[in-house]
């Protein structure tokens, strides 16, 4: 049995801060909301502690979530099955910053099994997908080693100045690719237009909340005192901050965006298809950021795919192949036997 690549439509649950337009620009859409900066892509996620909110439905009303769980081998290999079960064990997300986003961090496996009942942390990823503004830049990892006590001290007075200004700040530009593990504080800049790549739940640790929302959102019911524990108060240098951030030149049909160490979350290839761009078998996101082609599979004639175009490639498709003038980011679950 095979089943055929979809196309999706934008899948925007309101969020606590500003942000959309890029989305809708990207799309081609009118823009509905102001506070509507996030795009979930393909998700099988749920927003933190929602029933359903989240969800991606396929075209004909279907849950994808669901859709997975009946049939799990086709959607998603019989390899990524047997490690990671009936769940895609990815989120992607387009993420438009309206605002600079709050200081925040996420949990990693560890912290998540252990505190929150959950497999996933969430380590994540971006792609700078446009940029706009005087200055955009983003915030990652601390300028040097913190002391928890004076983390606590920040949070708790919501001394947001000295927050943002203990961590690295930097420009970016479309192209950029910046890895981000699990408890590294961070935050992303007003005019930055990311293609996110994570783990496949919604978990975050708020140390800036003041002007955002309230503080008993930021801790994941587990009070600051024990949330607090998943951040890593280590300092960056300049040569980890190069190898976590990085830029890639616009050459050759594939380019690998992140780390290896990123394999074991996820996977992201830079497609540049003026020449035909073969893969195998894969459960895939495909998101299109200019041009337009064709995707072809061993199921189908071919989807026309055009810039904004999001698109499930499941792996009962088949071998894919992408033609024409296109530029597209192609996002995977993490490589089978890395964890």
């Amino acid at each position: 049995m095979s089943v055929q690549p979809v196309r999706l439509g934008a899948n925007q649950p309101p969020r606590f801060y500003r942000g959309g337009a890029a989305i809708a620009e990207l799309r081609g859409v009118h823009c509905d909301g102001d506070y509507l900066p996030e795009d979930w892509v393909a998700s099988t996620t749920t927003l933190f502690g929602s029933v359903e909110a989240g969800l991606s439905p396929l075209p004909n009303g279907r849950l994808l979530r669901d859709a997975v769980r009946s049939d799990p081998v086709l959607w998603l290999g019989a390899g990524h099955v047997a490690q990671f079960g009936a769940d895609p064990a990815l989120l992607v997300k387009l993420l438009d910053a309206g605002q600079r986003l709050p200081v925040h961090c996420h949990p990693s496996d560890f912290f998540a099994q252990r505190h929150l009942g959950c497999r996933f942390g969430k380590t994540e990823a971006w792609v700078v997908a446009g940029t706009s503004g005087p200055a955009p830049r983003v915030y990652l990892g601390f300028r040097s080693d913190v002391d928890a006590q004076a983390v606590r001290s920040w949070v708790s007075t919501q001394d947001r100045r000295t927050m943002l200004s203990a961590l690295n700040g930097f420009p970016v530009k479309p192209g950029d690719a910046i890895f981000v593990p699990a408890g590294t504080p961070h935050a992303i800049g007003e005019g930055v237009f990311i293609l996110e790549l994570q783990q496949p739940t919604d978990l975050s640790v708020l140390l800036e909340w003041e002007g955002f929302t309230d503080p008993e959102s930021g801790h994941l019911g587990l009070g600051y005192e024990v949330a607090l524990e998943c951040l890593d108060l280590s300092g960056w240098p300049a040569d980890r901050l190069a190898y976590f951030a990085r830029s890639s030149p616009l050459e050759g049909p594939v380019t690998r965006l992140l780390p290896e160490e990123a394999e074991q979350f996820f996977r992201a290839e830079r497609l540049r298809a003026d020449q035909p761009v073969e893969w195998e078998p894969s459960f895939a996101v495909l998101v299109v950021l200019d041009g337009g082609g064709v995707l072809r599979t061993g199921s189908d004639g071919g989807l026309r795919v055009r810039r904004g175009d999001t698109v499930l490639v499941p792996h009962g498709a088949g071998p894919a192949r992408l033609e024409g003038d296109v530029v597209a980011v192609r996002c995977r679950p993490p490589a089978v036997g890395r964890n």
